[in-house]
């Protein structure tokens, strides 16, 4: 059964107005023991019944301010949840549950968990949650709602509900996708994902919160890197890589520039190569654009078939 938080219909009063009528009782109690002092037994009877209302009305003041709640329960049933900010007074055998809804950060450590290719990564969570709904957030999980508790002492409690469960759902984002994919850069990886993973961390969160009545108003990586125990050799991947994705571009560009000299003097008939000086030209020019470190020349003082 869903159920849903109401809003609370009971008897509530101004607690101003309240505080006035206790000083009417008050001064009812003055005034009748002035005006009957005569009548003993009278005088104590209407004493004790005033003295019974004034107590009895001191206990059912309650003061909310903006973003708490009080959860109304009568007897073991519940009423409704008071939103409204201010300072009322409601009937004082209801239990009052002070709950604060306002939004809260939760930094979750980083944890290590395998990522979809099995490699060990180490991964964390920044995360902005509230309540939403009172009613399940007192009644639908686990947590210390007995009269005598402190409202720090449930927040507390929903507080450690709320990690438990962002660390399965961190985990189970994280087996989803791999760290890092160089081979296929339209796969969705961790490190590329972005907002894209964010959002299914945030909707996977939710999905696991709702039976608490707690909202996650914003869930993000803040951590993400290889296990220390594969993080140098993954380094040594990661440069590797790199290495030869800017190797093809050099090569990439030396083909094209000396595509871009032969035909340039064979087009303005600077010189005439047979097939083995182009085949040399095209072995040095490559040796000299593509080497690590500058070459050295060997200039040829003599013919070109010398």
């Amino acid at each position: 059964m869903d159920t849903q938080e109401k809003d609370f219909k009971g008897l509530r009063l101004s607690g101003f107005f309240m505080i006035l009528i206790q000083i009417i009782i008050i001064a009812a109690m003055i005034f009748v023991g002035y005006r009957f002092e005569s009548n003993e037994g009278l005088v104590i009877a209407l004493e004790i019944v005033l003295f019974t209302i004034l107590i009895f009305s001191l206990i059912g003041f309650v003061m909310i301010e903006p973003n708490e709640a009080r959860v109304m329960i009568f007897f073991g049933k519940y009423k409704g949840t008071l939103k409204q900010n201010g300072f009322f007074w409601v009937n004082p055998f209801f239990v009052k549950k002070k709950l604060v809804i306002r939004a809260r950060n939760l930094d979750i450590e980083p944890i290590k968990v395998n990522d979809k290719k099995g490699n060990p990564i180490m991964i964390g969570l920044i995360l902005v949650w509230r309540i939403k709904d009172t009613y399940k957030v007192m009644f639908d999980i686990d947590n210390k709602t007995d009269a005598q508790s402190k409202m720090n002492e449930r927040m507390n409690s929903y507080q450690q509900f709320v990690a438990i469960q962002s660390d399965a759902a961190l985990r189970n984002i994280a087996g989803e996708f791999a760290y890092d994919n160089n081979e296929l850069d339209d796969e969705i990886t961790l490190r590329s994902g972005g907002e894209e993973v964010n959002e299914m961390l945030e909707a996977e969160l939710n999905k696991r919160l709702y039976l608490a009545g707690i909202e996650v108003v914003e869930a993000r990586i803040n951590y993400l890197a290889y296990a220390p125990e594969i993080a140098a050799v993954m380094l040594r991947r990661q440069q590797a890589s790199a290495i030869i994705a800017a190797r093809e571009k050099i090569v990439e560009g030396a083909v094209s520039m000396v595509k871009m000299a032969l035909d340039k003097l064979s087009s303005e008939e600077i010189v005439e190569l047979d097939d083995d000086k182009k085949a040399a030209m095209v072995s040095n020019l490559l040796v000299v654009l593509c080497a690590d470190e500058q070459a050295k020349p060997v200039v040829n003082t003599g013919t070109l078939y010398q």
